[in-house]
C-alpha cells in the first residue's frame, strides 16, 4: 500500500500538467517518447543481463510496450478531445478491467474482486460526474483504450514477478525499453516534428514526467502491485481520481464540488477496506 500511495501523490500532478501545459501544444507522441526515454536512461545502468533470463526480459519488454507504450498513445491523444476532469472521470473503469482480466487469466470469477472494483468506480464517478463535451465518444474510446492497456500491464507484471525470481531494480529497464520501442515508433510514424516544446516550462514538465512520474512512479507502482491483492490494486487505481481533483482545485483553482469530492473519496476508501476484509476472511478460512 505504501508504494501505491506514494505514486498516487506523484501522479496526481501529471493529469493537470499534461492537460494544461502540453496537450495541443506539444506533439503527443513526442511527449510520450521523451518521458519514456528519460525513464529508460535512468534504469539502463541497473540492468544485469546475466541475472535476467531472456524469456523474462522479453516478457518485461512486452508488458512495458503495453502498459506504457500503447497506453500513452491513447492517453495523450485523449487530452485533445477531453478536459482534464473528463479524462479523470473516464479512467474510473480501470479497476473493473483489472478484476476482469485477472479472473479471465485464472479462469474463474471472484465476486469480491468485481464488487471492490465496482464500488471504487462508483466513488470516482460520484466525484467527477459532469457534462461531457461534443467529442465524448472519441475521447471515451481513447481513454478506455488507455485503461485496458494499463490494467493488462499491471496484471501481467504482477503475475510475472510472482513466478520469476528476479530483482526488480535489475530488470525494470527492460520494461521501459519495450515502452520506448512503441513510443519511438509512434513518433516516427505519426509524430509532428513542428510541435516540439518551445519553452523551458514545457521541457521542465517533460523532465519531471520522465524522472519522477514515469521513472520512479512506474517502478514503485508495479513493485507495489506485486505486494497487494488484486482487489486492492484495482481500488487504488481510483484513489488517483480524488487526488487529481484536489491538485486541480488547490493549485489550478479549478471549480469542483467539495461535497462530491468528500462522498466519492469515502466510497473509494470503503472499497479498500472491504477488500482487506474479504482478504482477511479468506485467509482465516484457509487457516481452518
Amino acid at each position: 500500500m505504501l508504494h501505491l500511495s506514494i505514486v498516487t501523490a506523484l501522479w496526481a500532478f501529471s493529469f493537470s500538467l499534461i492537460g494544461v501545459y502540453l496537450a495541443g501544444q506539444v506533439d503527443s507522441w513526442f511527449a510520450a517518447m521523451s518521458r519514456v526515454l528519460i525513464a529508460t536512461l535512468i534504469f539502463l545502468p541497473f540492468i544485469k543481463i546475466s541475472q535476467v533470463p531472456l524469456q523474462t526480459a522479453l516478457r518485461l519488454m512486452l508488458i512495458g510496450a503495453i502498459q506504457i507504450g500503447a497506453m500513452y498513445g491513447f492517453y495523450y491523444h485523449s487530452f485533445l478531445f477531453l478536459s482534464v476532469p473528463e479524462v479523470l472521470l473516464f479512467t474510473v473503469m480501470t479497476p473493473v478491467y483489472i478484476a476482469l482480466i485477472n479472473d479471465c487469466m485464472d479462469k474463474r470469477f471472484q465476486v469480491h474482486h468485481m464488487l471492490v472494483a465496482l464500488i471504487a468506480t462508483l466513488g470516482a464517478i460520484t466525484i467527477r460526474y459532469e457534462q461531457i463535451n461534443e467529442d465524448f465518444w472519441v475521447g471515451l474510446c481513447l481513454v478506455q483504450g488507455a485503461n485496458l492497456c494499463f490494467a493488462l500491464g499491471q496484471v501481467l507484471y504482477k503475475r510475472l514477478l510472482q513466478n520469476a525470481s528476479v530483482s526488480q531494480h535489475c530488470s525494470f529497464g527492460f520494461f521501459f525499453i519495450g515502452a520506448l520501442i512503441v513510443t519511438g515508433a509512434g513518433f516516427m510514424l505519426f509524430g509532428d516534428s513542428t510541435k516540439l516544446p518551445t519553452n523551458q516550462l514545457q521541457w521542465g514538465i517533460l523532465l519531471y514526467l520522465g524522472l519522477v512520474a514515469s521513472g520512479l512512479g512506474y517502478f514503485l507502482w508495479n513493485k507495489g502491485a506485486t505486494l497487494v491483492s488484486v482487489g486492492t490494486l484495482a481500488a487504488m487505481n481510483n484513489v488517483l481520481v480524488p487526488a487529481g481533483i484536489l491538485v486541480n482545485l488547490v493549485i489550478w483553482n479549478r471549480e469542483t464540488s467539495l461535497e462530491k469530492l468528500a462522498i466519492g473519496s469515502v466510497i473509494i476508501f470503503f472499497a479498500l477496506y472491504l477488500d482487506r476484509y474479504f482478504e482477511a476472511k479468506h485467509s482465516k478460512t484457509q487457516t481452518f
